[in-house]
């Protein structure tokens, strides 16, 4: 058994996760209270989720004998898409932060298809990763569903 690829994988999708909690909390503290009550509701459950991911990995890492890592992302994909919302916020236009928010839920996406479909990554870790990342899909279906509501 390859716990040490489960291990890094496992860990790149906690970094993955932290950047979801960082760019939604982003998200929360920078929507107006009048005119986006809803989305931060949506999106404090977002921040929830990726945190009850992250407890997840951390406790399947920890069972594989191996130490977690903290952090966001620095560099690729899902980083720039959540740095996106930021800019997003300055118009504060529903639909360009929903836009926004629904590109990161994208790059999350295909980080965890990536961790799925890595071929060192034991079976037993991907059940977990398939349920989360079925999660996660709903979560994006969501933030896409409201932003086509808002360029309607």
């Amino acid at each position: 058994m390859n716990h040490d690829a489960c291990i890094e994988a496992m860990n790149d999708l906690i970094k993955i996760n932290n950047d979801r909690v960082e760019g939604y909390k982003k998200a929360i503290d920078e929507l107006k209270d009048d005119e986006h009550f809803d989305l931060k509701t949506v999106f404090s459950g977002m921040v929830t989720e990726s945190q009850q991911y992250k407890t997840e990995l951390q406790n399947k890492i920890h069972e594989y004998g191996g130490s977690t890592e903290e952090g966001t992302t620095t560099s690729g994909k899902l980083y720039r898409a959540w740095m996106d919302v930021r800019s997003a916020f300055a118009v504060n236009d529903r639909a360009s932060i929903l836009s926004a928010c629904e590109a990161g839920e994208d790059a999350a996406q295909k980080a965890y298809k990536s961790a799925i479909e890595d071929e060192d990554v034991m079976e037993e870790t991907k059940v977990l990763l398939r349920q989360q990342k079925q999660s996660l899909r709903d979560s994006h279906d969501k933030v896409k569903a409201l932003r086509d509501k808002a360029k309607a």
